[in-house]
C-alpha cells in the first residue's frame, strides 16, 4: 500500500469510527463495538465489512503493539468512504455492476492528496492574541469531545451478562419480576451469558390466568426512539407456546399496551395437518381495556421434521431479535444462523399505536402445565436512545 493510500486508509477509518460512535478513536475495538460497527456500516450501506476484520484495523490505525500490517482490499476500502460519504444504499451485485471502479474510495483519497495552500504570514504583533486564541480553541473541541463521549455512553447501554450477581444486575438497570427462585438460582449454568427458562406464564390475555413471567428482565426507556436487540445461542423451542424475545410495556403490570417478537414454535393449524414451525411472531395487546391480542407477524423460520432436525440445530446455534422504534414506526429484525455474525434481516414493519416506558427480555411456554422447561442462553443485550426522525 502507498504511503498516500496507507494515509487515506487511516483517515477513513477514523472518521467512519467517529460518524458510528460520535467520538473519536482512542482505544482498539472490542469484539461488542466491533459488531455495533460492522452492523451500522451494512445497515447504512447495504455492504458488509466483517466485526474481526474492523477490529484487527482498529489495532493496525493506532499503531497497537502487535498488531499486524493490514492491507484492505480497495472493495472494504470503498465500504468505509461510501458510510463516511453518505452514499446510496446499495449491495454487492449492484457495485460491481455499476460502480465497480469503486469511485467512493477514490474521490475520498483524491480530495486527501489534493495540495494546501501556503500557511499564512503571521505578523509578530497578532502572536498576542493568536496563541491565547488557539488555547481557547483547544479547551472548546476538548469540551465539546467529552460532552459527546459522555452522551455516546449514555446513549448506548449493552450487556453481556459477564456478572450474574443480583446485586449488579440492579446497578446495572435490570429489574427482575416474578421471580422464581428454583429457577432463578440456575441463571449462571452456562457461562458467560445467563441462562432464562420457558416457565410457565405469559402477558397474552386470557380470561382464566393472571398475566405475568417467570424471572422477567425488565429496565426502563430513556427515550421515545430507541433501538432494543437480544443475542441466544442454541434455542431450539419444541412445544406450542415456547418462545423467548423481547417485550416492550407501557406499565410493568400488563395493564397497559405491549408489543413483542418472538422465536417461537407453532404446532396449531386448527385441525389441519401440516408440518411444525418454528417462527418468528409478532403480537401486540391492548391491555386491560382493549385486551383482545393481535397477531401482527407470523413468519416461518423453519419445519421440524425427523429429516431435518438437525439442520435446524445447526441453523439456530445462533439467532437475535431487534426492536426499533421512531415514533410510532416499529422495525423488527432477526437472524438465524451456524455464524455469530449473520446479518440481520428485516421480519415486518408496522406503525403501531404505544408509546412503551419498559423493554424486557423473557422467555416463556404460556399457560401450560407441561415441566419441559427449555434453557434460553441470552449472550447479548443492547439498548441505544435514538434521536426521532421525520
Amino acid at each position: 500500500m502507498s504511503k498516500l493510500s496507507q494515509y487515506s486508509f487511516i483517515s477513513v477509518f477514523k472518521a467512519a469510527f467517529e460518524k458510528c460512535f460520535i467520538t473519536t478513536l482512542q482505544n482498539p475495538l472490542s469484539e461488542t463495538e466491533s459488531k455495533h460497527f460492522s452492523n451500522k456500516i451494512f445497515d447504512a450501506t447495504g455492504l458488509v465489512i466483517g466485526a474481526k476484520s474492523l477490529k484487527n484495523y482498529s489495532a493496525y490505525v493506532l499503531d497497537t503493539e502487535g498488531a499486524k500490517l493490514e492491507n484492505p482490499s480497495a472493495a472494504t476500502l470503498d465500504t468505509l468512504a461510501r458510510y463516511v460519504l453518505d452514499a446510496p444504499f446499495s449491495d454487492e451485485l449492484q457495485r460491481k455492476e455499476k460502480e465497480g471502479h469503486y469511485p467512493y474510495w477514490f474521490t475520498y483519497k483524491s480530495k486527501l492528496a489534493t495540495p494546501g495552500k501556503e500557511e499564512p504570514f503571521i505578523h509578530k504583533k497578532r502572536l498576542k492574541w493568536v496563541y491565547p486564541a488557539f488555547i481557547i480553541v483547544i479547551i472548546i473541541i476538548a469540551t465539546l469531545l467529552l460532552f459527546q463521549l459522555q452522551k455516546s455512553e449514555e446513549k448506548i447501554f449493552v450487556d453481556h451478562f459477564q456478572n450474574l450477581n443480583e446485586d449488579t444486575l440492579v446497578k446495572n438497570g435490570w429489574l427482575i419480576q416474578s421471580k422464581d427462585n428454583v429457577w432463578w438460582s440456575k441463571r449462571n449454568e452456562n457461562t458467560p451469558g445467563i441462562t432464562l427458562y420457558t416457565l410457565r406464564g405469559d402477558n397474552w390475555p386470557d380470561s382464566a390466568n393472571a398475566l405475568g413471567i417467570k424471572n422477567f428482565m425488565i429496565r426502563k426507556l430513556e427515550s421515545d426512539c430507541f433501538s432494543a436487540e437480544v443475542h441466544m445461542d442454541n434455542f431450539i423451542p419444541v412445544a406450542d407456546w415456547q418462545q423467548a424475545g423481547i417485550l416492550l410495556m407501557e406499565d410493568t403490570t400488563f395493564t397497559g399496551k405491549s408489543v413483542r417478537i418472538s422465536i417461537g414454535y407453532n404446532d396449531y393449524f386448527g385441525g389441519y395437518v401440516r408440518p411444525k414451525e418454528i417462527i418468528i411472531q409478532g403480537f401486540s395487546s391492548g391491555g386491560k381495556v382493549l385486551n383482545k391480542p393481535e397477531e401482527i407477524a407470523h413468519i416461518p423460520l423453519f419445519t421440524m421434521s425427523q429429516n431435518d432436525d438437525s439442520l435446524v440445530k445447526i441453523n439456530l446455534r445462533y439467532s437475535a431479535l431487534r426492536i426499533e422504534k421512531n415514533k410510532n414506526q416499529f422495525r423488527f429484525l432477526y437472524s438465524a444462523s451456524p455464524v455469530e455474525n449473520f446479518a440481520l434481516k428485516e421480519a415486518f414493519a408496522k406503525e403501531i399505536s404505544i408509546k412503551p416506558k419498559y423493554v424486557g427480555i423473557f422467555a416463556l411456554q404460556g399457560f401450560v402445565n407441561s415441566t419441559n422447561y427449555l434453557p434460553v442462553h441470552i449472550s447479548f443485550f443492547s439498548l441505544s436512545s435514538d434521536d426521532c426522525k421525520n
